[in-house]
């Protein structure tokens, strides 16, 4: 693997901000007028370390403005509370939906803090019954904390691991439901075995807990579905390319490297292609 080694910060994001949002978003900012294409979505759309993340590849095979609004570890949730957000989508020519993980949103089990997703802000009344064993305050992640209830619980756990389906589908269709031109679902296929790096633990690999039947659900709100597998060889490239400091280099190996990015890429084109000519 290869790293362009530089100082605390390697790849310099050019983070901006939209409107009244109090979020920060890769850059360049853009101008939310004309045609473009709006990118909702997680750290993979973001792109962490990586200097062309798919949006950007998108916008040069397509030749249309695309707008990148991943955030790291968001879920439906920072979507769906941001007015500045909606109203970019609403205004866009189309809206790339990424499939984030059902674990980080809030739900009558636990509560995620409002923008930082993957962050555990308090167990419900509801939770507390039903672990009575478990001391919450030793939590700051929603990952930490499902693999906790696993190992203490499993028929219990399962339980969580419904409402957080349920919650994703009723989440998803509220979203769908706010923005009213074409909206193309991507879902990305991480199939690489699992290890305990944190993305890729023992409760599965992301987009955690989203299946095909919720999916299903969703599809008559949706102009497309686009369903992204990297190729092995795509994954096995690792961090070859990717732009980060040596302290960064850990939590780089978890991501999806330039590879990863072009192939979700070429899976993406066709679609937005013809649905912005």
């Amino acid at each position: 693997m290869t790293f362009e080694i530089a100082g605390q910060s390697a790849l310099d994001y050019l983070h901006c901000r939209y409107g009244q949002s109090r979020l920060l978003f890769r850059g360049p900012k853009r101008k939310l007028e004309g045609p473009y294409v709006a990118f909702f979505g997680g750290t993979e759309t973001y792109g962490k370390f990586v200097e062309d993340p798919f949006p950007a590849l998108v916008e040069e095979s397509t030749g249309a403005r695309c707008v990148n609004f991943g955030c790291l570890n968001a879920g439906a949730d920072l979507f769906i509370n941001d007015p500045t957000l909606i109203d970019a989508a609403r205004r866009a020519t189309v809206t790339v939906v990424q499939v984030m993980g059902a674990q980080n949103m809030s739900n009558r089990f636990y509560a995620v803090h409002p923008r930082r997703n993957d962050r555990f802000l308090r167990a419900s009344s509801l939770m507390r019954t039903v672990f009575r064993e478990v001391d919450f305050t030793e939590f700051n992640f929603t990952r930490h904390l499902l693999s906790t209830l696993r190992r203490v619980n499993e028929k219990k756990y399962l339980m969580v691991v419904e409402e957080l389906k349920a919650a994703w589908v009723a989440r998803m269709q509220t979203m769908l439901a706010m923005i009213p031109g074409k909206v193309v679902l991507l879902w990305l296929h991480d199939t690489r075995a699992g290890s305990d790096d944190g993305a890729h633990d023992s409760l599965g690999n992301d987009p955690l807990f989203v299946d095909a039947a919720m999916v299903d659900i969703l599809r008559p709100q949706l102009a497309g579905v686009v369903e992204a597998t990297p190729s092995e060889a795509a994954w096995a490239a690792g961090n070859e390319g990717m732009i980060c400091s040596e302290t960064e280099a850990p939590a780089a190996s978890a991501m999806p490297g330039p590879a990863v990015h072009e192939e979700i890429a070429a899976a993406l084109t066709p679609e937005i292609a013809s649905m912005v000519s």
